[in-house]
């Protein structure tokens, strides 16, 4: 969605620059830490909390409630993974040159390096830990590794941007999910999926299609008993105009069911309530006793807590043709059914902001709350009341205008209803979701693919027709006609002192950080097409409006905006309404008359090398 504003904001703080990899005793710090993932030792004693932007993992004595010393990562960890026995920790490092640390926990120290690809992450080691699983986001695989010897010895190809993973407890299957959706986006159906990894034959045996709308899937987990995978995503509502946000009617937040055995989507049931929405869930995960499933509201700083005994006869009921609820009397009824989760599920508000990973011992449920550095703590005991409260993982420390603009983007307790944040449709980093959005910006009808933010101040005028004439305007527009707010000024200008600081990523197609060899044969193809006319660098965009011939119907004589091409790589699917799912499709498909670029006349060759240089930007 070309999100006028949906606008918003990552973060930074001063990254430091930690290159030592050993344990030490916690020290006053100037950055922020934005705790992100957890994972407990098997006693119960114990967290490990990755630190993003500090570039660390903290060491969490549950008993004295404190962290008594921190591991030092020479980048961020994207995620962790306990061996079995508790010896070894498994920390994903997601850069574009990913590793994984191998952390003896006994003495803190690392005792090995593991290569992996681009920004891996979700870690999982198979219950018998001789097997190590890594989601590479960027790549679009799943790397596969014994243990003992550290090496790789398979590489699974799986859909677009593998996010979170899980493994059923006797290790045959590996659920892996999806962050945004592959293909075009002017089809009827659109969605992100699961992907279902054989792990004795090591490859990918099935993929579950999500609802229609089915993206920003955050993390996944397994029942105890190993009969059910459960996902938490947003179920967006991109087939209605973007004319109000009551009911849902844009996006909604939902736990999908996947019943493991028969590899088949049980159902969805959405997390929010008929007046209040429940945004952005990210962390699942399943009480040890398999009498609840709670799941955090990274947008709404909340809990939801879910009795599962009950959440399974409801569906089945639903699904036999029995009336459960006034929504609710068929199978088809429950994704849209706001009450379905009516006394079956509480929600508890916590105290910190921006909860993301979760872990549950016992009745007491702990959150990587990343906004306010914070861990989270509530029993969820529903015999008593909750009391939720925050425990500082470091020196409190002022909010800076980047870091406001960060936490406003992903905060969605400042959007009407409390229904999405700017990162609902800008799931990755404020990148775009691969969906279509008819936004009210240039007129009913005319659904738009969602843009990246990348760049967006830089490359005036925004959207694909140009109707915002800077990247400001597009910010407050946005916060008026997509969150349906009034927001204070101070609001605006945070977000677009975080859009102003997001940075390219390296592209997956480069060679150790330089064109390789298909993609320099490209960049001399890229000027004889007359390419570099329109997109010249650095920014490969001349800021100009031009009809390249895609507009459709009524819009068949409109003036685009010229993109910049940098990340390309990772914004697709491309043209303004998404129908080219990949750049050949670009370049041959969809461009007639030669109007954005002389292509007619290249070979299949000359084609295939002009899309590895510009995916290589």
């Amino acid at each position: 969605m070309i999100l006028t504003g949906r606008i918003v904001m990552l973060f930074v703080g001063v990254l430091c620059a930690l290159v030592s990899f050993a344990a030490k005793a916690p020290a006053a710090r100037t950055d922020y830490l934005s705790p992100s993932a957890l994972v407990a030792d098997s006693q119960g004693k114990t967290l490990y909390i990755a630190e993003e932007t500090a570039n660390q993992v903290a060491v969490f004595d549950i008993a004295a409630g404190k962290v008594k010393k921190v591991i030092s990562l020479p980048d961020r960890p994207s995620g962790l993974a306990l061996a079995p026995d508790g010896r070894m920790l498994y920390v994903t490092v997601g850069t574009p040159n990913g590793r994984v640390r191998v952390v003896d926990l006994k003495t803190g120290k690392s005792v090995s390096r593991i290569r992996a690809g681009h920004t891996p992450n979700a870690p999982v080691v198979s219950p018998d830990g001789k097997t190590l699983y890594v989601c590479n986001r960027f790549n679009g695989n799943v790397a596969v590794y014994d243990l003992a010897s550290k090496k790789i010895t398979a590489t699974i190809k799986v859909a677009r941007e593998p996010f979170a993973a899980a493994a059923t407890p006797d290790g045959k299957l590996l659920f892996v999910a999806h962050l945004i959706p592959s293909g075009a986006s002017d089809r009827d159906y659109v969605a992100a999926e699961v992907s279902v990894i054989d792990t004795a034959a090591k490859k990918r045996e099935k993929t579950i299609q999500l609802p229609n709308g089915s993206m920003g899937l955050r993390d996944i987990c397994i029942s105890p008993d190993g009969k059910f995978a459960y996902v938490t995503h947003i179920l967006a509502r991109y087939q209605l105009p973007t004319t109000q946000l009551e009911r849902g009617w844009m996006n909604t937040n939902a736990l999908s069911i996947i019943d493991t055995a028969k590899k088949k989507l049980v159902n969805t049931v959405l997390l929010d309530d008929v007046d209040l929405g429940g945004a952005n869930p990210w962390g699942v995960k399943c009480t040890a006793d398999g009498k609840y499933i709670c799941v955090a509201h990274a947008g709404t700083h909340q809990i939801s807590v879910i009795d599962i005994a009950k959440l399974h006869e409801k569906l089945a009921k639903a699904a036999a043709g029995e009336k459960v609820s006034d929504a609710t009397s068929s199978y088809d009824d429950v994704p849209n059914d706001l009450s379905f989760l009516v006394g079956l599920r509480r929600r508890i508000n916590l105290t910190g902001n921006g909860p993301r990973g979760l872990v549950l011992l016992g009745t007491k449920a702990y959150a990587a709350e990343y906004f306010t550095d914070t861990l989270g703590v509530v029993d969820i005991n529903p015999d008593i009341r909750p009391r939720a409260k925050s425990i500082a993982l470091g020196s409190e420390k002022p909010l800076t205008e980047l870091r406001k603009g960060e936490m406003f983007f992903h905060d969605a307790t400042l959007c009407f209803q409390k229904w999405q944040s700017c990162s609902s449709c800008h799931p990755g980093e404020a990148r775009p979701d691969a969906l279509n959005w008819d936004l009210l910006n240039d007129g009913l009808g005319n659904p738009k693919n969602t843009k990246s933010m990348l760049f967006a101040h830089r490359t005036p005028p925004s959207m694909a027709t140009g109707v915002r004439d800077s990247g400001e305007a597009a910010v407050r527009a946005g916060i008026r006609h997509i969150q349906f707010a009034v927001r204070p000024e101070t609001d605006a200008v945070a977000i677009d002192k975080y859009l102003k600081s997001l940075k390219p990523i390296p592209s997956p197609y480069l060679k150790k950080g330089e064109l390789n060899a298909a993609a320099k044969r490209g960049q001399g193809v890229f000027e004889k097409a007359n390419c570099a006319k329109c997109h010249p660098a650095p920014l490969y965009t001349n800021l100009k409006k031009y009809n390249v011939g895609t507009g459709r119907d009524r819009e068949e004589n409109t003036l685009f905006d010229t993109p910049t091409l940098i990340e390309l790589w990772r914004t697709g699917p491309y043209l303004h309404d998404g129908r080219a799912a990949t750049m050949k499709d670009v370049l041959k498909k969809h461009n007639a008359d030669d109007k954005h670029g002389q292509t007619s006349d290249l070979t299949d060759a000359q084609i295939r090398n002009l899309a590895r240089f510009v995916l290589s930007l």
